[in-house]
């Protein structure tokens, strides 16, 4: 008789502490969503950076196009691709990461 009375509620206390686990640790619990939105602010990040260096290179690209050629853009690349220099330029070479930035 006392069982049948402790029932409905054990019941209902079960199903409470079973949807109440799935809804702090379930697959799509407030863990995970956490997760997903640390996830979301480092890949907004990269995006960000991505997106600022796709701006550099779009206009690198419109300087070195035919219509608006910039001369500067064009020697700056020759002297890169090429690695020349004019004969009264003084060349100097470091080590690549030798350099450390000033603060």
């Amino acid at each position: 008789m006392v069982f049948r009375r402790a029932l409905i509620p054990l019941v209902c206390f079960a199903l409470l502490g079973y949807f109440g686990y799935h809804l702090l640790v379930g697959d799509n619990g407030l863990e995970s969503q956490a997760r997903l939105q640390s996830q979301v602010n480092a890949l907004e990040g990269e995006l960000k950076g991505l997106k600022s260096v796709r701006g550099r290179l779009d206009r690198d690209v419109t300087l070195m196009r035919a219509d608006k050629l910039d001369p500067d853009m064009l020697d700056e690349r020759a002297r890169a691709v090429l690695n020349f220099s004019h004969p009264n330029e003084i060349v100097m070479m470091e080590k690549r990461g030798t350099l450390k930035p000033k603060p």
